[in-house]
């Protein structure tokens, strides 16, 4: 059985406006179909798969996925299935940029996995073959050119970089009229741009901001003091933070806090598919 591998690559200055990184992933499921859960984080995935393919769990039906396909901003948990041998060449954007940089509508559907059609699935042929060839720093620079080229056609938004940018800063923790204020926008411009780009509201975004990050740290640190965190992150209360938590995982934090620690005891650090770093 081959190990199960992740990498990701930093993109080049010119992307890092609507790109936060390229990553590569392989897994081996066996023969018998199997489950693997995503959870939420602030970003869009454009992603390429290879092998036997994956599926999504949607309004109760497993559908098959093609590739390329746009993992949208999630609010819950979503659920994949695939076998055998899994190979996945993803590209994180940021939310507020990923439609734009493809020339797409950001119409939001109630999708989770967005099927669209764009010259970008030319290079499913050609990302095949090399992945197939093991040459994967090959298939991740014809990736980047290929984004470069889209960049240098369009003009991101400035001013929601900035705003994106101080929401990052501040893990999702910053008041809309302060990301309004960092962005030298109105809030009701930010608003109305935020939702013409992403297809969702400042508050969609930070809120899944900062429970990314609450998640990460529970995740290298499962230990750590769910009453801190809420402090630090600027809950309320514990049980705030707690609501918010489970909103997002569907279980509380220190129901997962205590799965990662049985997990890490058991040395398996493939709880979660497409780790988010």
């Amino acid at each position: 059985m081959l190990s199960n591998i992740h990498q990701e690559f930093e993109p080049s200055e010119e992307l890092q406006d609507a790109i936060k990184c390229f990553w590569y992933n392989r897994r081996d499921y066996g023969e018998t179909p199997s489950g693997f859960t995503v959870l939420p984080d602030g970003y869009a995935e454009i992603i390429f798969h290879f092998g036997s393919g994956c599926s999504i769990t949607q309004d109760g039906n497993v559908q098959s996925l093609p590739s390329p396909f746009i993992m949208g901003l999630l609010n819950q948990p979503a659920l994949f299935y695939a076998q055998n041998q899994l190979e996945i060449i993803s590209v994180r954007c940021f939310p507020w940029a990923v439609f734009d940089l493809l020339g797409l509508s950001s119409e939001k559907t109630e999708n989770v996995a967005h099927t669209f059609e764009h010259p970008v699935a030319q290079l499913q042929s050609v990302l095949n073959d090399l992945v197939t060839a093991g040459k994967i720093e090959e298939a991740i620079s014809q990736v980047e050119q290929y984004f470069l080229k889209l960049r240098s056609q369009i003009t991101v938004d400035s001013l929601l970089f900035k705003a994106g940018a101080a929401m990052r800063k501040a893990n999702g923790t910053i008041p809309v009229n302060q990301v309004a204020d960092a962005a030298h926008m109105t809030v009701r411009t930010l608003e109305r741009k935020f939702k013409q780009y992403s297809g969702h509201t400042v508050k969609d975004i930070s809120g899944v901001m900062r429970f990314e990050q609450i998640r990460n740290r529970l995740w290298l640190s499962p230990e750590t003091s769910l009453a801190a965190l809420a402090q630090e992150f600027c809950y309320s209360d514990q049980p705030h933070l707690s609501r918010d938590f489970k909103k997002y995982t569907g279980i509380t934090p220190a129901a997962f806090a205590r799965e990662i620690r049985k997990r890490k005891q058991m040395v398996n650090n493939d709880f979660v598919a497409f780790v988010q770093a």
